[in-house]
């Protein structure tokens, strides 16, 4: 089970490493356009059985902590299904794993290049860039 580091803490979201690895590319793709959302995750019974849920921006510190060493394969049709879910009103909420066409199956450890923004929607509106950082 993997986890990930918000602004310094340990969400208390922990994942399976393919699911997290889905969550990564659909995350870092947001943060590249500059954009911010909402995520958010239903708890497990043990921790109340609610839901919880951040806001994350580009400004923050993100970082993904995987159980294990090996990278997994990649489902576009599953990523698909997350980019909407990020772009929508309610924000990244992770979805069970949809059937994909085993044609569209991305080796995550074959070396092969991979374009992701050719996986994903155009953004509705064109953003302004970063501003530059100012110490």
């Amino acid at each position: 089970m993997g986890y990930i580091v918000y602004d310094g803490d340990v969400l208390e979201f922990k994942v399976e490493d393919r699911l997290l690895a889905h969550l990564q590319i659909v995350i870092v793709n947001k943060f590249r356009q500059n954009e911010s959302f909402m995520f958010s995750w239903k708890e497990p019974i043990e921790t109340g059985d609610g839901r919880s849920t951040v806001w994350l921006s580009p400004q923050i510190s993100l970082r993904f902590k995987f159980a294990g060493s090996r990278t997994v394969d990649i489902n576009p049709t599953w990523l698909a299904a997350l980019y909407a879910s990020a772009s929508s009103g309610r924000g990244l909420y992770p979805e069970a794993e949809p059937d994909h066409d085993p044609a569209t199956h991305l080796p995550g450890g074959s070396g092969t290049h991979v374009d992701w923004a050719t996986d994903r929607p155009e953004p509705s509106k064109t953003r302004a860039a970063r501003p530059p950082h100012r110490a």
